[in-house]
């Protein structure tokens, strides 16, 4: 009897390694750098003119960061069809070929202009963005409520875990601003949350045993800045206490955030109580329009100067120096701004 006892054990464990082993995709290459781009906000009736420029920093990783369409409907065959525009665009195909895809959604997408947990299509989207990003049928977004996931990459023995986060399923209800010149205003202390009971849940979990030298959280809105009075983390300010003790307490190495959603490009940083090093929110968008008549606005934690030419994000990780370049770039490839971030080697 025991010896079948420790025969299940020795399954079970067999099994976890190989169910762990699968969740690591691994990169061969001899650049000593691994890049990552990203971006958000891109118009499926607008020609992207990025993709070649993207495509020259041989990134092995692209992620959209959100609004990957504009639809705004409760069809679902308009989003289909809108999903269908935007893969069908060749220099699209051609950008992606032998890289990892990996993505979430903001408002656009998913189906209303700031919608939140109320939207009545949630599911049926969700599987249209999946398939977009080419989701295996059989991968557990396609179960679970939400399109949230995560991915380890290692690049010569080095990894990078990317943490998608899905800030719409769940999100509760936004508080509407008093003042005629915002939007939203943060809701009252504790009310609300943006990613629900089971995503914190995956995300504790994801943060907590991780390996990886730097893990990059993906959120389509951004979670520093917090004057401006649209979307934000901002609006909800015990999530963004939530999610800074986290990233404290799990000692997962080297973790920033992106994000998406404001047609502008930017950098914020924050030093958080008991991190080793600034919290960096590094803000790519957008691909295809920008909020052109831009004049500046309230960011405690900017850093440089905000970008509204139309722009992609990258990362390039020297694992050896154990920092991270972060670029903006857009037409011709240009350098519109730049951050180096450098982490703690333990």
């Amino acid at each position: 009897m025991k010896k079948l006892l420790y025969l299940f054990i020795l399954i079970a464990f067999v099994s976890c390694k190989i169910n762990y082993q699968k969740e690591v995709t691994k990169i061969k290459n001899k650049d000593s750098v691994f890049t990552i781009a990203f971006g958000s906000c891109d118009n499926q009736v607008i020609k992207n003119e990025l993709w070649p420029y993207i495509d020259k920093n041989n990134p092995s990783v692209w992620i959209w960061g959100g609004d990957n369409v504009y639809s705004d409907t409760e069809d679902m065959t308009v989003l289909e069809n809108n999903y269908k525009i935007q893969k069908q665009d060749s220099e699209y195909l051609s950008f992606i070929k032998n890289k990892i895809v990996l993505g979430t959604w903001d408002d656009h997408d998913y189906g209303a202009n700031d919608a939140g947990v109320q939207y009545p299509f949630k599911r049926q989207s969700q599987q249209l963005l999946l398939n977009f990003l080419d989701t295996p049928t059989n991968a557990v977004e396609r179960t679970r409520d939400g399109v949230y996931n995560s991915k380890t990459i290692q690049f010569n023995k080095n990894k990078v875990k990317v943490i998608v986060l899905d800030s719409r399923f769940f999100r509760t209800a936004l508080t509407k601003a008093k003042s005629a010149k915002k939007r939203f205003q943060p809701n009252a202390y504790g009310e609300g949350t943006m990613l629900g009971t089971e995503q914190w849940k995956w995300l504790e979990n994801e943060l907590n045993t991780s390996d990886a030298q730097f893990n990059v959280i993906v959120s389509s809105v951004q979670f520093l800045s917090n004057k401006h009075g649209f979307e934000a983390w901002a609006n909800f300010p015990h999530e963004i206490e939530k999610l800074e003790k986290l990233i404290v307490s799990s000692k997962a190495k080297g973790t920033f955030i992106i994000s998406g959603d404001r047609h502008i490009a930017t950098f914020s940083s924050k030093n958080v109580d008991g991190l080793a090093y600034p919290l960096i929110d590094f803000t790519s968008s957008g691909l295809t329009h920008t909020y052109t008549s831009f004049s500046g606005e309230e960011n405690p934690f900017v850093k440089g100067e905000v970008v509204k030419d139309i722009n992609f994000g990258l990362l390039q990780f020297d694992f050896k120096n154990n920092s991270v370049l972060m670029q903006i770039r857009g037409k011709e490839n240009k350098i519109l701004g730049e951050f180096t971030q450098k982490y703690p080697s333990n």
